[in-house]
């Protein structure tokens, strides 16, 4: 019961001529592309869209960086920060041999700090 085709196909080549859309790759034919169209806008934010991502991204993200640092710049470290606590830290996580294989309890961080 294996179908047999007894006659030959004729395969006809045809040209097909191909056209890009009008917006270029990856867009579509009712509506604009991607970023800014037609360099529609301020003048600084056509320029920036016409540059490489990569410097644009990195010089945005250290002006807000540098902006959320404003509010830090005078304020003092947490009491947390202070030589003193952080001894009292050492000492009570000794004292409960908390990390006693290879933190701060262990043998050789013990030889360190008695010397």
């Amino acid at each position: 019961n294996i179908p047999t085709f007894t006659k030959t196909q004729n395969f006809k080549m045809v040209k097909v001529w191909y056209e890009p859309p009008p917006f270029g790759p990856r867009t579509s034919l009712n509506r604009p592309a991607y970023g800014t169209s037609g360099d529609v806008g301020p003048k600084w934010v056509v320029k920036l869209a016409k540059q490489r991502s990569g410097p644009v991204i990195a010089g945005f993200v250290t002006a807000f960086i540098g902006l959320a640092y404003i509010p830090l710049m005078n304020t003092k470290l947490p009491y947390t920060f202070s030589p003193e606590y952080q001894a009292a830290t050492r000492a009570y996580m000794r004292y409960h041999n908390m990390n006693p294989i290879w933190g701060i309890s262990s043998k050789q961080a013990r030889a360190a700090d008695d010397h």
